[in-house]
């Protein structure tokens, strides 16, 4: 039963995910406090520790026996003296209580007074964000009037107790069942979509057969991660625990970053402030009403590029899900710490930090090695290979999407966008504006946790959203891209030279050989392995993989869903996506065997040359890498990213293995290559 059922079933708010068990408040707060007590209980008390001490012998003293012991004497009160002691605390309690009430609802705003809802049918509307949290302050604040008294906080003062652990988890090993992740605890969607308006609907429409309908994962590449059945992948019988007979002995894990806010862009959700914002200066008057009503009093609260706060919760989340699927890994690491790597980005740095305390538990720092790489123009880097290759970053090569997008969303969201006229005066709405909302929904929501936006469209729209994020991922980035697998290889160069514990004998890609020669930053015989990179490069890398399933619909058209879809960003390259290359040895095949598991589902390996059919989708390693050595040597990394070749906008060139022309295809006749007319094309950008 996942999340939504439950919780109409249990009676819950529909559609608003949460992940917490019942807890014993109390019995947290001393497991709380007592954790962070980690040095040894012999030191001499010293500062702060004995002044401490002393205070708390004197208050001993003032309190007397009764604040030491639980035991009590009894009460020498006669039983009608506690009859009447009870019947006044209760009188009093009902007097303090019906004053409150009154003083809530005489002098607190309405802002306020609108979180203490009796129920979610109340016809009271939730507070403004902007009354809550008023655009212009940003915590911590800059100069905080307590903040020098750290040495009154210290973050350790000894006394831990008994501090000896257990044997590492090994879920992925041991468990006769695989856990599924559903991918947004702590963010309400809107319970509208789908029909349902309560928890009863909700119930009623699964008592009779359908499914809610889930928003969180028809968002593309903004989706929370959530596992994707290995079934979807064209795997029945399989799943990501270890196959009968066979044993996990390493791992090769890559990571997206967690959820963000948009880009730094003036085109996206960004667009729609920037418009309000110069009808303003232009002194222009517009006016909202029904279902855009929410826009009159509407504030736009996001940042750029940072972590939101779910973000930070699903990198967390995310380091102990592996942890207790692969901690036994660590017993490998006898005389070295693992090397995990990141990049200087703001949001891939702190991706890294929050998995890592995830992963190891705080304090983190000294249990592994966090290489980080430079993501800067110039700078060699497989987890941002853009930023040493031009062609990536070049519009009509690197962003053939726009043309399909724009082809779609100004069909898709054709009737979405004159209805939505009909609820706003003084704005023009179009299917770019619609599209942007949707944006906003989605971007609200792992922001901020919930958005009005989510309310405006059908399902029929949202799947049509869906199936944008689709079209720009696969024609920007994946099998439809002419500079995807060039982006992918280097990062195939690195994982050879791990599977094989040999160096990497050429640098001609994105490797950098600073880093990747020296085996204290590139070790090549460690046991797990654990990268954080983009979206756009785990697709990069699927691509160069040939993981040619993912390619069978291909190309994708731009005027219509297909029925059958092979290729769905939200189960790729949402917000934490990963990829586990999963090593194992089994007893009825020699050698070590090799696994593709991305988002919890197995992935085929029968696009990758020599690998068999194999229902749990192993593959020797051997001829994983035979393979791949072959892909590398017939990639022409210098020509797809410096090389002066064109492809015409549209459907007038295509791929489906994510490679640029070749050399020899560049200005022949009837190959769709070289000088096409170019055409103008709406920018749509996610």
């Amino acid at each position: 039963m996942d999340d939504i059922e439950r919780a109409g079933r249990e009676g819950a708010r529909p559609i608003a995910h949460e992940q917490y068990p019942a807890h014993d408040l109390n019995a947290d707060r001393f497991d709380e406090e007592h954790a962070l007590l980690q040095d040894n209980s012999s030191a001499p008390l010293t500062g702060l520790k004995a002044v401490t001490l002393e205070m708390d012998k004197e208050a001993q003293g003032g309190l007397g026996n009764d604040a030491l012991y639980s035991t009590r004497n009894p009460s020498s009160k006669p039983r009608w003296a506690h009859v009447l002691s009870y019947s006044g605390a209760v009188l009093a309690g009902v007097l303090a209580t019906l004053a409150v009430q009154e003083v809530t609802q005489t002098y607190l705003p309405s802002s306020y007074r609108g979180y203490c809802r009796q129920s979610s049918s109340s016809s009271s509307s939730p507070a403004n964000l902007a009354d809550m949290a008023p655009t212009g302050f940003h915590f911590p604040p800059a100069s905080p009037t307590n903040g020098q008294h750290t040495t009154y906080f210290p973050s350790n003062i000894g006394y831990a107790g008994p501090t000896p652990t257990g044997n590492e988890a090994a879920l992925v090993q041991t468990a006769p069942a695989y856990p599924v992740h559903t991918g947004a605890p702590n963010l309400v969607g809107p319970a509208s979509i789908g029909g349902a308006k309560s928890a009863d609907d909700v119930l009623a429409a699964t008592s009779k057969g359908k499914k809610p309908f889930d928003i969180f994962k028809h968002w593309g590449n903004l989706s929370p991660w959530y596992s994707v059945p290995s079934s979807t992948f064209g795997l029945p019988h399989t799943s990501a625990e270890a196959p009968e007979g066979c044993k996990v002995v390493g791992l090769h894990f890559l990571h997206r970053h967690g959820a963000r806010y948009p880009t730094s862009s003036k085109e996206g959700p960004e667009k729609f402030k920037d418009q309000l914002e110069e009808l303003a200066k232009q002194g222009k008057k517009w006016k909202a009403k029904g279902s855009l009503e929410f826009l009159n009093t509407w504030e736009y609260a996001l940042g750029n590029e940072l972590l939101t706060p779910f973000g930070r919760q699903q990198m967390y989340d995310l380091g102990i899900n592996l942890r207790i699927k692969y901690g036994f890994l660590l017993n490998n690491f006898t005389d070295a710490l693992p090397v995990f790597r990141t990049e200087s980005q703001d949001r891939m740095l702190h991706s890294a930090a929050n998995f890592a305390i995830g992963f190891f538990g705080y304090p983190h720092e000294e249990q592994y090695l966090n290489s980080i790489t430079y993501e800067t123009p110039g700078v060699n880097n497989t987890l941002a290979p853009y930023m040493t290759c031009p062609n990536a970053n070049e519009g009509t090569k690197a962003h053939r999407a726009r043309f399909f997008l724009a082809e779609w969303v100004s069909k898709y969201l054709k009737k979405a966008a004159k209805r939505l006229q009909k609820d706003i005066h003084g704005i023009d709405i179009g299917p770019q504006e619609a599209y942007n909302f949707q944006q906003l929904c989605a971007y609200e929501t792992v922001a901020l946790g919930y958005s009005k936006f989510c309310e405006l469209f059908t399902e029929e729209e949202w799947e049509g959203f869906e199936y944008a994020m689709d079209l720009w991922f696969w024609y920007d980035s994946a099998f439809g891209s002419p500079v995807a697998r060039i982006q992918g290889l280097g990062y195939l160069q690195e994982m050879v030279a791990r599977l094989t514990h040999t160096p990497i004998p050429i640098h001609n890609s994105t490797t950098n050989s600073t880093l990747d020669d020296n085996p204290i930053t590139f070790p090549l015989n460690q046991a797990l392995y654990v990268d954080a990179t983009h979206e756009v490069v785990v697709l990069n890398i699927i691509t160069a993989l040939n993981l040619s399933n993912f390619a069978e619909t291909g190309p994708l058209p731009a005027d219509h869903i297909p029925k059958k879809k092979s290729f769905v960003a939200s189960q790729l390259a949402p917000f934490g996506t990963h990829i586990q290359f999963q090593l194992l040895s089994c007893d009825s095949t020699p050698g070590d065997q090799i696994r593709i598991i991305i988002n919890d589902g197995v992935s085929p390996l029968t696009g990758i040359e020599g690998c068999p059919e194999n229902k749990d989708g192993l593959c020797p390693v051997d001829t994983f890498v035979k393979s791949q050595k072959k892909i590398i040597s017939e990639t022409d990394w210098e020509w797809g990213c410096f090389g002066d070749w064109e492809v015409l906008p549209g459907t007038g060139w295509n791929t489906t293995t994510g490679d640029a022309p070749s050399r020899d295809e560049v200005g022949k006749d009837g190959s769709g290559v070289s000088k096409g007319k170019k055409h103008e094309i709406r920018d749509i950008v996610r």
